[in-house]
C-alpha cells in the first residue's frame, strides 16, 4: 500500500493532490450534519439515481438521500484513480468513504465511474436498473459541471466557457497568494463570441439531463410517479453579469427550460415531475473558478455567519419535498428555491455594501477568510479537524465494489 504524508500544494484554488483520511472525515461530518427524518425510512427503500454524486451539491445529495429518504440505487461520478506519483482526486476519495455509510447503513448502492454524458454509461445504469433494482427507478438528481461534453449522436465536442455576453465585465474578485494572503483585484472578462453561447448550452444545459430521461423512458425504467430534479443556481446581482446573465446563465436558464419540456412529458407518461432546484451559494471546486464567485460567497458568510445554510441542509430539504415529507413549493417558474436565506433585501444589501467596501486592506473585516479558506482546502481533505495530517496516510484506496 501506498503510504505518505500529504502536504496541500495548490495553484490559488486548484490543489495538485487530495488528502484520504480527510475527504473520509469530511464525508463522515456531513453525514453527522444530516438531520434524521421525523420517520425513520425502512424496507429498501426508494430507487434513485445521482448523477454527478462525488462533489458539492451532487454529494450532498446522494448523502441526505440516503439518510432522509433511505435511497439505493446507482450513483454516477467522473473521478481520477491514485498513481504512484499523485493521489486519486478528493471526489475518489469521498465516493469510497460513501459507499462505506451506504453499506453501514444498509442500503444497496452502486457506484460508477464514467463519462455520464456517453450513450454506455446510460446503457449500463439502464442494466442496472433492470437486473438489480427491480426495473423500476423512482428519483433521478443530476448535478453535473463539466467543462466539456461529446454529443453521442454527432461526436462532436462542445466546451464550457465563462464569459459575459454582450460586453466585457470588470469585477471584482477574491485571490490569495502563495503564503496565503488575500487580496482583492478588479478582473476585465472578455464578452462571449462565435459559438460561446451554443457550445456552453451544449455542455451545462438541459440536453444530456433529458437524453438520460429518454433512456430510461424508453426502456420503461420510469416508476409511476416518478421524480427528477436538476440543481441550479441563480445567485446575486453582485455576480449576474458574470454568471446568471452570461455564458453559464444561458445554460441553466436552458436547464430550465427543460425542466418545463421534462415535466409535462412525465406528467403525461408515469404522472411524474421534473423540477430544478436553485441552491445557495457554496464553495464549491466548481464555483472557485468563477470571477468575483470566491468574493461575494466570503462576504457572505462575513453578514451570516452560521446562516448560511450548508448543502447538506439543503438536500434534506429537497429530498422531503421530493418525497412528500415536506410541501412542494415552487417558485412561478416551477423552480424548488432553496436560496431563499441568501436572496432577501436585507442580507443583499449587507452584502453589496460590503462588496463596495471591499479591498486588500479592509477585506479581513468584511468577509469571514478563514473559514472560506478552510473550505477550500476541505474540498481536497484538509484543514479537516480531528485530521493528523503529519501521520503518513493510504492513498491506494480503491473505487467501491459493486459485485452483489
Amino acid at each position: 500500500m501506498n503510504e505518505r504524508v500529504l502536504t496541500p500544494r495548490n495553484r490559488g484554488f486548484l490543489f495538485l493532490d487530495s488528502h484520504p483520511a480527510g475527504c473520509e472525515r469530511l464525508v463522515a461530518d456531513m453525514w453527522q450534519a444530516c438531520p434524521a427524518p421525523v420517520d425513520a425510512p425502512d424496507g429498501d427503500g426508494p430507487v434513485a439515481l445521482v448523477i454527478g454524486s462525488s462533489a458539492g451539491y451532487g454529494l450532498a445529495a446522494t448523502l441526505a438521500g440516503l439518510k432522509r429518504a433511505g435511497i439505493r440505487g446507482i450513483c454516477v461520478a467522473f473521478e481520477k484513480a491514485p498513481t504512484v506519483r499523485r493521489t486519486a482526486t478528493a471526489g475518489w476519495y469521498r465516493t469510497a468513504a460513501t459507499a462505506d455509510i451506504a453499506r453501514a447503513a444498509g442500503r444497496d448502492v452502486v457506484f460508477l465511474n464514467g463519462d455520464a454524458f456517453s450513450d454506455a454509461m446510460k446503457d449500463e445504469v439502464a442494466d442496472l436498473i433492470e437486473q438489480r433494482f427491480g426495473g423500476r427507478l423512482d428519483y433521478l438528481i443530476y448535478s453535473v459541471a463539466a467543462p466539456r461534453r461529446t454529443d453521442p449522436d454527432t461526436g462532436a465536442t462542445y466546451a464550457s466557457v465563462l464569459k459575459p455576453i454582450g460586453r466585457a465585465n470588470r469585477t471584482k474578485t477574491l485571490v490569495f497568494d502563495d503564503d496565503g494572503v488575500p487580496e482583492v483585484r478588479e478582473v476585465a472578462t472578455e464578452p462571449a463570441e462565435g459559438d460561446d453561447v451554443r457550445q456552453t448550452v451544449a455542455v451545462m444545459g438541459g440536453a444530456d439531463w433529458e437524453r438520460w430521461i429518454d433512456h430510461l423512458a424508453a426502456r420503461g425504467l420510469l416508476a409511476d410517479g416518478f421524480a427528477t430534479a436538476a440543481l441550479s443556481y441563480i445567485g446575486s446581482s453582485l455576480t449576474a453579469a458574470i454568471y446568471r446573465q452570461g455564458t453559464i446563465g444561458a445554460a441553466k436558464a436552458h436547464l430550465e427550460a427543460t425542466a418545463r419540456t421534462l415535466n409535462d412529458k412525465l406528467d403525461k407518461t408515469v404522472g411524474g415531475r421534473a423540477v430544478t432546484s436553485v441552491n445557495g451559494a457554496a464553495v464549491t471546486q466548481s464555483s472557485t473558478a468563477i470571477p468575483g464567485i470566491a468574493l461575494y460567497t466570503g462576504l457572505l458568510r462575513g453578514v451570516l455567519g452560521d446562516g448560511l445554510v450548508p448543502p447538506i441542509h439543503q438536500l434534506a430539504a429537497l429530498w422531503d419535498q421530493l418525497t412528500g415529507a415536506a410541501p412542494l413549493a415552487l417558485d412561478d417558474e416551477g423552480r424548488i428555491r432553496l436560496d431563499t436565506f441568501e436572496l432577501t433585501d436585507e442580507v443583499q444589501a449587507a452584502v453589496a455594501e460590503r462588496w463596495e467596501a471591499a479591498t486588500t486592506a479592509t477585506i479581513a473585516e468584511l468577509a469571514d477568510l478563514d473559514w472560506f479558506r478552510a473550505e477550500v482546502r476541505r474540498l481536497y481533505g484538509f484543514s479537516v479537524p480531528g485530521i493528523d495530517y503529519a501521520a503518513p496516510v493510504t492513498t491506494d484506496v480503491p473505487w467501491p465494489d459493486h459485485t452483489a
